[in-house]
């Protein structure tokens, strides 16, 4: 496995309509490297995010999607999902704020 990094582990924050009902309930959703596991993903939210404290963090990995150019077929990249629940006391993301 690659070193990674804290601040490699983070990809970018996932700004749907799924995502942000979520954040009612303190739960956000990030883009993150795929060899990242939760341990590494709780660690990077905590020292990225000032007064953040993560209680739960779910993965999923989502393959390629299939793609055709003419007679040639091809997958996209896959990538990595992490959802992260903070505890009660924890602050806020403040990324996340007025959107």
């Amino acid at each position: 496995m690659a070193d990674i990094k804290y601040y490699d582990v983070i990809l970018k924050p996932i700004i749907t309509e799924k995502a942000m009902n979520n954040q009612a309930e303190k739960k956000y959703t990030f883009s993150v490297h795929p060899e990242a596991n939760k341990t590494m993903i709780k660690e990077a939210v905590e020292k990225m995010f000032d007064g953040v404290k993560v209680a739960k963090v779910n993965t999923l990995n989502e393959d390629g999607k299939t793609k055709r150019r003419g007679a040639v077929v091809g997958k996209t990249a896959k990538t990595k999902k992490a959802i992260v629940k903070l505890t009660e006391d924890s602050a806020d993301i403040e990324i996340f704020k007025g959107l």
